[in-house]
C-alpha cells in the first residue's frame, strides 16, 4: 500500500479561520513532515469589536495547549455563561440560554420531565432556577466549574468573549511558534492541473508562486479558491435566516462586567452586547428590507451607555453554506465555506469543527472521493443543525409589532426544525442527531423562554412520590443558590487571573 502524504499544506487567509486552522495543523502535523504555510492578505481587515463563543472554543484552547490565563490577559477576553434574550418572544420578556447542565435525574427520572410533572402540581419554580449558570449570570458571579465538579454546582460549563483582533495575534504567535511559515501576499491568479483540477500554486500580486499538495481557502466571503476558482455552488438560506447584515461598533468599558452576552430583538433584527476586560463589543443584525443602514446605525448608537471609541461600520453578508466544502485538493473553512447569522455565537466553533473533521479524515494527495463524500455530510449536517437552531428563535416568537416581525411569521420551516418542534411539543423529548452541538438543555432552555411548552410530561415520572419531588426540587433550587452567592464576582475573578501573573 502506497501513501503519498501531504508534504506542503497552504492556508489562505490569516484572519480567525486562518490561524485557528494553521494551529490546528500545527498540533498534528510535525513541520518536518508537512510544512503549513499560510498567506496573509496585505489589506486583511479584522474588525474586532467583541465576539462571543461556546464552550468548544474553552476545549480548543486546551487541546492546543494554550494556557487559558494567559489567553485571558494576552486577549483582554472574559467568562461567559450563557445568553440573556431580551424582548424576543414579545416585548419586555427576557429569558437565559445557559450553558452546562439543567438539575439532575431524580431516581433515574429525567430532570426535565420530573420538572414538568413539578408544574402540573403547582411548583412554579423557574427551569433557569436549576441551571448553575444561569443563577451564577443573575448573581454575576464565577467560578472554574472544574473547582467544584462534587458541589450543587457541578456540571456548569463556560465561553469566552474575546476581541477578534487580539485573537488573531495571539494565535499567530501560537502557530510560528509551532514552525507554521506566515507570508503576507495577494492572490491574484490561481493554478489548477488540467487532468483533474487540483489546485497547483496560487500566484501573488509580488510575483511569488506558493505551490502545496492542499490548500485550504479562508479568504472570507471572498472565497477565492473554492467559490471564485472551483466555482463551487452556494447554497442560500436567505429565505429562513432574514438577516443580511450588521452594523458594529465598540464602546468604553462598563463598570460591572456582566458573564453573559445579550442579544436584544429590535424592529427590524437583533443586537447584541459583548463585554469584554477593556471594552463592550455592540452590533445590530438587521434585515435590509425593513431597515436601511442609516437607520440601523441611527438605532444603535441610541442605545449606546457608554462613550464610543471607534466608528461604526457596516457589515454585509449572507446566510448559506457551500454544497461542497472539500472538493478536490481544497478545503473551505469560515466564512468561505458557510455563514449562519450570530445569534448563537457558533462562527467560531464551526471553523474548529471543520478542521477537526478534516483531521479525522485527513488524506494523502490523492484526496480519495469517500473521504470527500464523508466530511461533507458530516458538515452539512453541523450547518443545518445550527441553522435550525437559530430559526427557532425567530419561528417561535410572538410578535407582530412591525414589518419584519410579521414577516417572520411567513419564513418556511425546515422539515429538520418542524420535527424537532412536534416531537418536542408532544411530550418534551429531543431528537438526538452524531455528535450534536446543541444539547437537550439548549433546546429546553429557548423553548421554555420562548413560551412553548410540551402538551404532557412522560407517564414513567408519575411513579415518583410528588413529596419527594416537591422537596427535591426545593433542596436543590436553595443548594445552588446559597453556593453561587459564596462566589467571587466576574470581575474579582478576572482580577484574580491578573493578579496571579504579577505574582508570577
Amino acid at each position: 500500500m502506497r501513501i503519498k502524504p501531504l508534504k506542503k499544506i497552504i492556508v489562505l487567509g490569516g484572519g480567525t479561520s486562518g490561524w485557528i486552522t494553521a494551529c490546528m495543523l500545527a498540533k498534528h502535523l510535525k513541520p518536518s513532515n508537512c510544512v503549513i504555510q499560510v498567506i496573509e492578505s496585505d489589506d486583511i481587515n479584522v474588525i474586532g469589536v467583541g465576539e462571543s463563543t461556546i464552550p468548544p472554543f474553552v476545549r480548543l484552547l486546551q487541546h492546543l495547549g494554550i494556557d487559558e490565563k494567559e489567553f485571558l490577559r494576552e486577549t483582554q477576553a472574559c467568562f461567559k455563561l450563557g445568553i440573556q434574550f431580551v424582548d424576543w418572544r414579545e416585548r419586555n420578556h427576557t429569558y437565559f440560554h445557559p450553558f452546562g447542565v439543567i438539575g439532575k435525574p431524580i431516581d433515574s427520572q429525567d430532570f426535565y420531565q420530573c420538572w414538568l410533572k413539578a408544574q402540573e402540581e403547582g411548583v412554579e419554580f423557574p427551569l433557569q432556577d436549576f441551571s448553575p449558570c444561569a443563577v451564577m449570570a443573575k448573581n454575576h458571579r464565577f467560578f472554574l466549574p472544574n473547582q467544584a465538579q462534587n458541589t450543587p454546582l457541578g456540571g456548569a460549563n463556560y465561553a469566552v468573549h474575546l476581541d477578534a483582533k487580539s485573537v488573531v495575534e495571539f494565535l499567530r504567535k501560537q502557530a510560528t511558534k509551532s514552525g507554521v511559515i506566515a507570508i503576507k501576499g495577494t492572490v491574484i491568479e490561481v493554478q489548477s492541473r488540467p487532468e483533474d483540477n487540483f489546485i497547483e500554486n496560487l500566484l501573488l500580486s509580488n510575483g511569488e508562486i506558493v505551490e502545496g499538495d492542499f490548500f485550504i481557502d479562508c479568504s472570507g466571503f471572498k472565497s477565492l479558491l473554492i467559490g471564485e476558482h472551483l466555482q463551487t455552488p452556494s447554497e442560500d438560506w436567505s429565505s429562513v435566516l432574514p438577516c443580511d447584515r450588521a452594523v458594529v461598533v465598540k464602546t468604553e468599558k462598563a463598570t460591572d462586567t456582566p458573564p453573559y452576552t445579550v442579544s436584544k430583538a429590535q424592529k427590524s433584527g437583533w443586537s447584541w452586547r459583548i463585554p469584554l476586560q477593556n471594552a463592550i463589543g455592540h452590533g445590530y443584525v438587521y434585515s435590509s428590507k425593513f431597515c436601511t443602514d442609516a437607520e440601523a446605525k441611527s438605532t444603535l448608537m441610541k442605545q449606546l451607555d457608554q462613550k464610543r471609541i471607534n466608528d461604526p461600520h457596516v457589515i454585509h453578508f449572507s446566510c448559506g453554506r457551500r454544497e461542497k466544502f472539500w472538493q478536490h485538493n481544497c478545503l473551505a473553512v469560515g466564512l468561505s465555506a458557510g455563514f449562519v447569522e450570530p445569534l448563537e455565537s457558533t462562527a467560531i466553533h464551526l471553523i474548529a469543527r471543520g478542521m477537526e473533521m478534516f483531521l479525522r479524515y485527513f488524506p494523502d494527495q490523492d484526496c480519495d472521493a469517500s473521504l470527500q463524500r464523508e466530511y461533507n455530510r458530516r458538515m452539512h449536517n453541523d450547518y443545518e443543525e445550527v441553522r435550525d437552531f437559530v430559526l427557532l428563535h425567530y419561528c417561535t416568537s410572538q410578535r407582530t409589532d412591525t414589518p419584519f416581525w410579521r414577516a417572520v411569521k411567513e419564513i418556511p420551516i425546515p422539515d429538520s426544525l418542524r420535527e424537532r418542534i412536534e416531537l418536542f411539543t408532544a411530550q418534551g423529548k429531543l431528537r438526538e442527531g452524531t455528535e450534536e452541538l446543541f444539547r437537550n438543555t439548549s433546546w429546553q432552555s429557548v423553548f421554555e423562554g420562548m413560551g412553548i411548552r410540551p402538551r404532557k410530561y412522560s407517564p414513567l415520572v408519575d411513579n415518583l412520590d410528588p413529596e419527594r419531588l416537591r422537596q427535591d426540587l426545593n433542596n436543590t433550587r436553595s443548594a445552588i443558590l446559597n453556593m453561587v452567592k459564596t462566589l467571587p464576582t466576574h470581575d474579582e475573578y478576572l482580577q484574580r487571573v491578573h493578579e496571579e501573573k504579577n505574582k508570577n
